[in-house]
């Protein structure tokens, strides 16, 4: 009992800390899976679980705040979500079907490619990133969307990496406004969550699970709450540089520690 309420604690702070960076910055979901597993040394699947419940609460809250400021294209949502649904479900058995230690080389050379691509996109945290003119034609494909939300949504329920990390610099690519991409992402991350999360239970291997999943829910939404209203008073783009830097050495380090 002392040590799932230990562990119960360092969940709560996990998600505590994660939620305040996320509703700062709109990145750092996936350190969540990388502390699960590289640090607590939790199995595979029970981490995966409990990640992606977080992040579909973030999610949620996220993609309600970007409704409210009309900064979300829910039609192209609705075409990402289509393909994103069975895409989820798809990496979450290729997931199980694979070597536990295959899983995690995925998920840390994932989480590194993250902190690379956060490296480069710094220099393009200014105002006159937020505006992209020249949409690219296959955002009006819509066969193209559905395609792109399966295979984005397979990567991401199959290494536990956030949804936002790898369709936002997407999106952004294919002209669609900065702001406008991270509320469609946020949104689809649900979408991504819901047979993730279902999915990795069905595999955990932990007992009395329900009091981590209380203090993760419960450190989740203090910590977006708290990050969001802190999010014009520091330095947002130093804060990022700040967890690339994180995120590219704990990645090295576990990938390190794997090969030992």
């Amino acid at each position: 009992m002392v040590t799932i309420l230990v562990l119960s604690g360092i969940v709560l702070c996990l998600n505590l800390i994660i939620g305040i960076l996320l509703g700062m910055t709109g990145i750092s979901g996936f350190l969540l899976p990388l502390f699960y597993v590289g640090v607590l040394g939790m199995p595979v699947h029970d981490s995966l679980a409990l990640s992606f419940l977080s992040f579909a609460i973030s999610g949620i809250i996220g993609a309600y705040a970007y409704w409210r400021s009309n900064n979300m294209d829910l039609k192209l949502a609705f075409y990402l979500n289509i393909g994103s649904l069975p895409g989820a479900f798809l990496g979450v058995q290729i997931n199980v079907l694979i070597s536990e230690f295959f899983v995690k080389v995925l998920l840390y050379l994932f989480i590194l490619l993250a902190g690379l691509s956060i490296l480069k996109k710094k220099s393009q945290e200014n105002e006159e990133s937020l505006v992209h003119t020249g949409r690219s034609k296959f955002l009006e494909n819509y066969l193209i969307m559905i395609l792109i939300g399966f295979v984005t949504a397979a990567i991401c329920s199959l290494t536990g990496a956030g949804g936002p990390i790898l369709l936002v610099p997407l999106l952004a690519g294919m002209g669609v406004n900065i702001r406008i991409a991270v509320g469609v992402s946020l949104l689809n991350s649900v979408i991504i969550a819901i047979p993730s999360i279902f999915g990795y239970f069905s595999h955990a291997a932990m007992g009395n699970l329900t009091m981590l999943i209380s203090f993760s829910l419960l450190g989740t939404v203090i910590g977006i709450i708290t990050g969001s209203s802190l999010a014009n008073k520091v330095s947002i783009r130093h804060l990022r540089i700040f967890i690339a830097y994180v995120t590219i050495l704990s990645s090295v380090y576990m990938l390190f520690t794997l090969f030992i």
